[in-house]
């Protein structure tokens, strides 16, 4: 692997971490909320096994999603996927929340048992390992093959840099969780900016499927060319600096407020 290479597969990997880490943060914070009426030795427990089957979806989802990956179907429907939760979280977030607060307090009485609730942890786990493998593979899909031999069916560096990307992911959602949770309470619109890039990443998707050899509506050339992707990830930088100074610091407006 030469030097371009490599700082390509680095930049693609740097990038996953960064948004592996919003969203586990916004994934763990959805588990906590899942799990909190619990006692806290279960509490741990149903985390745990929530935990757990977060690394086993994530790696079969990634290994099932490694033989379809050159599907222009496939393609087509991950990024309609991945348009469809970005616009959904982010029109929830911005538009629906009230009405979110005011039937809280009847869930919060429908408390579901341990068992129950691990389900429900699962099949949570199951959605975050589709959106967290979808958005990896549209991010890595378009780097340069390697000579590493091929693991289901994808170039073996494409698979272990997506792979490491959401291991890291898992790790944060464990480990650096509240670190992430903390930053995304004080600077609320970068939870806005990732879903806006995942939404991005799917149009990378809609590029991709609209190139691939069997649609040919753009040309192949152009969805895999250096100016596409250099023009990619400007608009995906500019979406994470927007996020961050566009959004208010809480931290500081609390102690205004305080004064």
């Amino acid at each position: 692997m030469d030097i371009s290479m490599l700082l390509e597969y680095g930049w693609v990997l740097f990038v996953l971490i960064l948004l592996e880490g919003l969203l586990a943060a916004d994934n763990a914070l959805v588990l906590a909320i899942m799990v909190k009426h619990l006692p806290e030795a279960e509490r741990k427990r149903a985390l745990f096994y929530g935990l757990a089957g977060a690394f086993v979806f994530r790696f079969g989802s990634l290994f099932v999603i490694s033989f379809l990956v050159d599907v222009w179907q496939v393609q087509a429907i991950g990024a309609l996927y991945l348009l469809f939760i970005a616009l959904n979280h982010i029109l929830r977030k911005l538009y629906f929340n009230k009405l979110k607060d005011k039937n809280e307090a009847e869930k919060e009485k429908k408390k579901s048992g341990f068992w129950f609730t691990v389900f429900k942890v699962e099949l949570a786990d199951i959605a975050f390992a589709v959106d967290s493998i979808l958005a990896a593979v549209a991010l890595a899909i378009t780097l340069p093959n390697t000579n590493l031999p091929k693991i289901g069916g994808m170039d073996g560096g494409k698979f272990l840099v997506i792979f490491a990307g959401g291991l890291i992911g898992l790790i944060i959602m464990r480990f650096a969780a509240n670190y992430f949770v903390s930053l995304l309470h004080s600077r609320p619109g970068l939870e806005i900016a990732a879903f806006t890039i995942v939404g991005w990443v799917g149009v990378k998707l809609v590029v991709l499927t609209l190139g691939h050899p069997d649609v040919g509506v753009i040309s192949y050339d152009f969805a895999h060319s250096l100016e596409w992707k250099l023009t990619f990830y400007f608009v995906l930088i500019g979406i994470a600096v927007a996020g961050w100074f566009l959004s208010n610091d809480r931290r500081e407006t609390t102690e205004k407020d305080s004064i």
